[in-house]
């Protein structure tokens, strides 16, 4: 087996074998979830496939099955299923748990409006760097998307982001190269900024960001959809 494919198996394991606790009911939500990634993916998926076949970004033969689709390795499709399974999965058991343990509405706008003119000025004088540019831009559109959400998802969303990104950056870091010779995803050295969290570049913060709220905004959407059609 792959060290990718290790590595998306053990993220969805245990999320999936806890989504049948009575606390957190995760299997509940399955029906808006389940469009929700399908959706998401497809963006991003397309984003993927653009990056591999400009060789802005790449993968490692080493260190996955070899199985590939329109450029990208088996497991890259599955990163797309499991990651925000197991990220939104964390996202509400928090919310279960701690219902009560989320910034007011006033500090949830500081905190947007202050990261969105950060990566403005991150963003602008990199815009010749295309992952940084897209990346950092959508995070920028998502934040902003996010202040017009009603029901304090965002404010929620900075509680458990923080939890998310534990797990999120042990397995990016194993896939960018942490604790293993070579990496599993490379980056174009010309297209990223070049700043790293261990060896994540900073970008990829933003693309987790997004991919996530942009799963748990579309849920919400499905979700008064769904009962909007109940009610009728």
């Amino acid at each position: 087996m792959s060290l990718y494919l290790t590595l998306i198996i053990c993220s969805i394991f245990i999320p999936l074998i806890l989504s049948f606790d009575k606390k957190v009911g995760f299997y509940k939500h399955w029906p808006v979830l389940f469009p929700s990634v399908l959706l998401t993916g497809i963006l991003f998926i397309l984003f993927d496939i653009y990056f591999a076949g400009k060789g802005i970004w790449g993968f490692n033969p080493r260190y996955h099955s070899g199985l590939v689709f329109a450029g990208l390795p088996l497991e890259e499709w599955l990163f797309f299923v499991v990651i925000p399974y197991a990220s939104i999965f964390i996202h509400y058991v928090i919310s279960a748990y701690f219902p009560d343990k989320f910034p007011s509405d006033r500090t949830t706008r500081i905190i947007s409006v202050a990261l969105i003119v950060f990566l403005l000025v991150v963003v602008i004088p990199n815009i010749e760097k295309i992952y940084t540019l897209v990346y950092l831009s959508l995070m920028i559109l998502v934040l902003i998307a996010g202040l017009f959400e009603k029901n304090r998802l965002l404010n929620r969303f900075y509680v458990s982001f923080p939890v998310i990104l534990i797990p999120l950056l042990i397995v990016n870091g194993i896939l960018t190269g942490s604790l293993i010779p070579g990496e599993v995803v490379w980056y174009s050295a010309d297209e990223i900024l070049g700043v790293r969290i261990l060896t994540v570049p900073v970008e990829d913060f933003a693309y987790g960001f997004s991919l996530i709220l942009i799963n748990l905004m579309l849920m919400n959407y499905f979700r008064m959809l769904f009962y909007k059609k109940r009610g009728n």
